[in-house]
């Protein structure tokens, strides 16, 4: 079978005519074989495409030797001719985020000497994995640059080199080729064998945005985005940031220093609300010193708060069981249980049981939080001490 493939001859093909070669159940759907085709198969860091085939979709695209397969979600008669509809929106998106990826590296690599050594195209976000390590500042000149090159327009140029050409030639490829070798080349940036799909010209990527940079395996991943995927993801967090700075009443390119501000006044509060509730413990803990078996609710503590109490009461002389709960009838109660050298496991088994509870620590110390309500939890401990 000699298969054309057209989106080589045309990666700005949407619509094409086949027949239909062969049509078999898969576990995938239904595998589907064409004469000629310009669905791209997945296939060096790229996501095959999406489409129709008639009025049937196409969900997933691989190549397995020299065939194309088309998986699809029912069957197509065999012989049949078929109209090919690209979802071309979905195939744009991938050949510019695929060919910024090819100037990024590019770029990388002849100022740094840095390998792409993993791609990953991925719904949200497109990640590029180098051999070595960079700052913020460094990704950030790269970024400008590329940018520049977009704006240049340059034209892409795709073509297939073998022999003495090929080994004269200075080109990246994560392995040694041999053979005819499919070459894309934009010139000035980057000349690497590649088999996806590609812009004609840089400036359809209209724009290429660097997010992250994080070490990654005795090197860097990088977060990035171009086109229109860039762009929307720019505008969603432009409209976080104007959302912030209404909240803060806050300039737009000041909402990181209101934030900071508003960080440290809540520290301060923190600050002044705990030192009020340690008076508070403290009067709690001298008003009970002494006594035996001490069940208490104490409002609006979080389950640090429930804890420390308990601690304290356990601390200055509480004797036996002493139960800190926090909370209401409704939403339920967080506790903190607890007895000195004692074993209250068996205690905190029983009490989940019956108040619908859960939770647990050491064996003299435990919390976590109940269903039940006030009096219910007050008759069970009464009758449990």
């Amino acid at each position: 079978m000699n298969l054309e493939m057209l989106y080589y001859k045309d990666a700005y093909m949407k619509e094409f005519t086949s027949k239909v070669v062969s049509c078999t159940e898969d576990k995938k759907g239904y595998a589907v074989v064409l004469e000629n085709t310009a669905f791209y198969p997945e296939g060096g860091g790229q996501p095959s495409d999406m489409g129709m085939l008639d009025d049937i979709k196409v969900t997933y695209v691989a190549e397995k030797g020299d065939k194309v397969i088309h998986y699809t979600d029912k069957p197509i008669e065999e012989g049949k001719e078929v109209k090919g509809v690209i979802d071309w929106e979905r195939r744009f998106d991938l050949m510019q985020q695929h060919s910024a990826e090819h100037i990024v590296s590019g770029m990388f690599h002849e100022k740094y000497g840095y390998n792409n050594v993993g791609f990953h195209m991925g719904s949200d976000m497109i990640t590029l994995d180098l051999d070595g390590e960079l700052t913020w500042e460094q990704v950030q000149e790269i970024e400008l640059k590329a940018n520049k090159y977009v704006w240049e327009n340059r034209e892409c140029r795709i073509f297939t080199a073998e022999g003495e050409e090929l080994k004269n030639m200075e080109y990246r490829s994560k392995k040694e080729l041999e053979g005819k070798v499919r070459l894309v080349e934009f010139p000035g940036a980057d000349l690497c064998a590649c088999c996806g799909t590609h812009v004609r010209y840089s400036g359809e990527l209209g724009i290429i945005k660097m997010f992250s940079c994080q070490a990654y395996k005795g090197g860097v991943r990088i977060e990035m985005l171009c086109g229109k995927r860039a762009f929307d993801h720019i505008t969603a967090v432009m409209e976080q940031n104007k959302e912030i700075s209404n909240l803060l009443s806050a300039k737009i390119k000041e909402t990181s220093k209101a934030v900071e501000r508003l960080l440290n006044e809540n520290y301060t509060l923190k600050s002044t609300v705990m030192e009020m509730q340690n008076e508070k413990f403290e009067k709690i803990v001298k008003e009970y010193s002494g006594k035996e078996n001490v069940l208490l609710c104490e409002k609006g503590l979080d389950p640090n708060g429930v804890r420390n109490l308990a601690n304290m009461l356990m601390e200055n002389g509480c004797i036996g069981k002493i139960a800190v709960f926090s909370g209401n009838d409704e939403e339920g109660y967080k506790y903190a249980v607890c007895e000195k050298d004692g074993d209250i496991r068996q205690f905190i088994k029983s009490m989940n049981t019956t108040l619908n509870g859960r939770g647990g620590g050491k064996p003299f110390f435990a919390q976590g939080s109940v269903n039940g309500k006030w009096t219910e939890i007050e008759k069970f401990f009464n009758g449990q001490v």
